[in-house]
């Protein structure tokens, strides 16, 4: 279940902050970041909330196993296809 962006400016910015960094986090572990400390971080979360308002990148819940994500929205569309 995709997660609206207008849901997602309801919470508190240090969730949303968290929600961006687990995701740039798990981008520097596939290699597409080389670093993310200091001013990098700041402005890699303030470019995701960009891509997120633009529907760029999309959040979702995942009732299977009770967890949310954010992911790109190609992906999300593979996916779709895919099942």
């Amino acid at each position: 279940m995709q997660i609206p962006y207008e849901a997602l400016t309801q919470l508190p910015n240090e969730t949303l902050e968290n929600m961006i960094k687990e995701y740039l986090f798990s981008q520097v572990e596939d290699g597409g970041f080389d670093a993310l400390n200091g001013d990098r971080l700041t402005q890699a979360i303030a470019q995701c909330k960009q891509a997120l308002q633009r529907k760029e990148l999309l959040v979702e819940y995942s009732e299977d196993d009770q967890s949310i994500a954010i992911r790109r929205a190609d992906q999300v569309v593979r996916n779709l296809d895919i099942n």
